[in-house]
């Protein structure tokens, strides 16, 4: 990521999400302040992190109809078969899974990944583990989507970690999407899985560095794909 891009995404927008807890952690630290004074400035420290939390910087989408964009700002932790969550109706064959995790600092609204329409939005309650846990697919708290796209169904799933207590989703089901639009967050700390058809064409590598709406996670192989896509 580029020193200017940086900074941008530092001063960005809040999002209305936010709103509430950044009033609270300031209130908090006033009354803090009360009993002792020193306390004052941590809550104020926190407040400062609540505000950097829901930062909502705009993103450019790469557009293309066969490519995968991340949903969701973080660190690639997976990239490889898995077998779906069954809730999701994708069946029991495995796909090709990518997870993101999203630490504390990372931008949490999430995007769509590639254009088309809702068909199921599913929510199963669950365990906070720690979110970068293989087994935090099936035990932790998640919702998730199903995408049918020009090249079959995917799945996108959020799932809460061990700091996150609330999935927010925003998406209705029939709902037409477009890649790079904003359909939900988690508070504070988190995942996202993405499931894809096995044919599917991966271009990132677990450690990798995935940016919401901008980074390109895959493809359906188009040759449009690197050469012909355009910047929205």
């Amino acid at each position: 990521m580029s020193i200017v891009k940086s900074v941008r995404n530092s001063f960005a927008p809040i999002h209305r999400e936010g709103y509430p807890f950044i009033g609270g952690f300031f209130i908090a630290s006033i009354a803090l302040g009360f009993i002792w004074y020193p306390l004052f400035w941590l809550g104020l420290v926190f407040t400062v992190w609540c505000i950097y939390f829901f930062r909502d910087p705009e993103r450019v989408t790469p557009i293309a109809p066969d490519l995968i964009t991340s949903p969701a700002d973080g660190k690639i932790s997976w990239v490889g078969p898995f077998v779906p969550p069954q809730e999701l109706g994708l069946g029991e064959e495995e796909m090709t899974r990518i997870s993101i995790f999203m630490d504390i600092f990372s931008v949490h609204v999430n995007r769509i990944p590639i254009d088309g329409k809702i068909r199921e939005i599913i929510y199963r309650p669950g365990k906070f583990a720690n979110a970068e846990l293989d087994k935090a697919s099936d035990n932790n708290e998640r919702n998730g989507l199903v995408i049918e796209t020009s090249f079959g169904n995917i799945g996108v799933v959020q799932v809460a970690g061990l700091v996150a207590r609330r999935i927010v989703c925003w998406a209705k089901i029939n709902d037409q999407v477009l890649a790079g639009q904003r359909f939900g967050l988690i508070r504070f700390g988190s995942r996202l899985d993405i499931y894809l058809p096995s044919h599917t064409s991966t271009m990132v590598s677990v450690g990798q560095k995935a940016i919401a709406g901008e980074t390109i996670l895959a493809s359906f192989g188009l040759k449009s794909s690197m050469n012909d896509f355009r910047m929205d």
